[in-house]
């Protein structure tokens, strides 16, 4: 909780000086009533909810495990399209939504020494990340649907470098809700003196900042780019490499060896979300 409230009052910092330098305006000009109503619920979807569970999904089953439960986000992604934007859904998706949990299936599954097979994490972990992945990619729906709405509402004599802003603004309005939401369950639970103590923590303000850049700054606001110049379904599953990419760094980092089957896992899980998009 105490993260996700340092990163995204950082990030709106540094959202706030980027667009200053590149459009004039240190805040989300032009963003309209409908556009702040869509972007503030894929902020409370995805930062909240989906960010809530990652980062406790983290703590639980280790960010490897945590990351291969995000590339059910695509999916997620294509059912709340069919609900929300009333996009088509074929037996294909069925499918692929069959490969991507057969993947996480052969990561999390071990044999018990006989012939039964048992979960390999605790169940908290794995409730934390199929909520994560359902956050993330319902909250990338919503956030689509709330930039195309922003660029609706940006007027014609607007800066020429607003274009290429309007995915960096969105996610500071994304932040600026995010970091809102946060901060009244920290309140709730009496955790507010936590953000007081925890910016004395100067290694962990280090890896909050590093977290903040390539986190809500860069990573969301490419991501937000990504939906709005390409297909959804294809930015979301270029975006579901992440159990791919994280494999050599996180056993670097940790000296943790990685099993086979894990890595046949996420091959799979990897498939499937092709499958799911690209067929």
């Amino acid at each position: 909780m105490t993260a996700n409230v340092l990163r995204l009052a950082l990030a709106m910092v540094f959202l706030s000086a980027l667009l200053w330098i590149s459009i004039g305006h240190p805040y989300p000009i032009y963003a309209d009533g409908k556009a702040w109503l869509w972007l503030a619920m894929s902020a409370i979807v995805g930062y909240v909810f989906g960010d809530w569970c990652l980062f406790n999904c983290y703590i639980s089953i280790g960010a490897r495990f945590g990351q291969l439960f995000m590339t059910l986000a695509p999916p997620f992604a294509a059912i709340a399209g069919w609900i929300i934007l009333g996009e088509t859904l074929s037996w294909k998706a069925g499918l692929a939504m069959l490969v991507t949990l057969s993947g996480i299936a052969i990561s999390i599954l071990s044999r018990d020494g006989g012939h039964h097979f048992t979960v390999s994490l605790p169940l908290k972990g794995i409730l934390l990340g199929l909520g994560a992945g359902l956050g993330q990619g319902v909250g990338l729906v919503l956030s689509k649907v709330g930039v195309q709405y922003y660029a609706d509402a940006v007027p014609a004599d607007a800066p020429a470098a607003m274009d290429t802003m309007l995915p960096f603004a969105s996610t500071m309005i994304r932040a600026l809700v995010g970091g809102a939401g946060f901060l009244l369950l920290m309140s709730l639970q009496h955790g507010l003196p936590r953000l007081k103590s925890s910016l004395q923590d100067r290694k962990g303000m280090l890896f909050v900042l590093i977290l903040t850049l390539f986190g809500p700054v860069l990573g969301v606001s490419l991501s937000l780019m990504a939906v709005r110049y390409t297909d959804a379904g294809i930015a979301s599953t270029l975006m579901a490499l992440s159990p791919v990419l994280i494999l050599i760094p996180y056993a670097f980092i940790y000296k943790q060896r990685i099993r086979f089957k894990e890595v046949l896992g996420v091959a799979v899980s990897m498939a499937g979300v092709c499958l799911f998009f690209l067929l």
